[in-house]
């Protein structure tokens, strides 16, 4: 059981089910991960992790307003910054890669695929 702040997590979490090893919503700390703003600097925690065969996903689905807002931009700069180093170390240690996505609200889709979302990643 599971609960959701939009219908748009709930259909992520649909393609999750079909396509991730596991998948999961992180707890508060669980991946430190910080960013600034002109409040100082704030933690991120992203709404999803999954794990495929070929990488582990940190994504965060997003109204497409909002994407280009500074804090979420903030975020997601911190958020890729960590998922590099993740996968740097991982390199050195058998591991998957780490892939960061923001994904619009409305790209998310019942049909989709996470490797569909990829053309959201930099």
């Amino acid at each position: 059981m599971q609960k959701f702040d939009s219908d748009t997590e709930r259909q992520l979490s649909i393609i999750l089910e079909r396509e991730a090893i596991k998948w999961f919503r992180p707890a508060r700390g669980q991946f430190q991960i910080y960013y600034r703003t002109s409040n100082g600097e704030q933690e991120y925690q992203p709404d999803f992790v999954a794990e495929t065969d070929d990488a582990i996903y940190m994504l965060e689905p997003k109204a497409r307003k909002e994407m280009e807002v500074a804090d979420v931009l903030a975020k997601k700069m911190a958020a890729v910054q960590w998922c590099k180093n993740a996968s740097d170390f991982a390199g050195t240690h058998g591991g998957k890669p780490w892939i960061y996505l923001l994904i619009p609200h409305d790209a998310i889709a019942a049909n989709m695929t996470l490797k569909g979302f990829l053309s959201f990643s930099d």
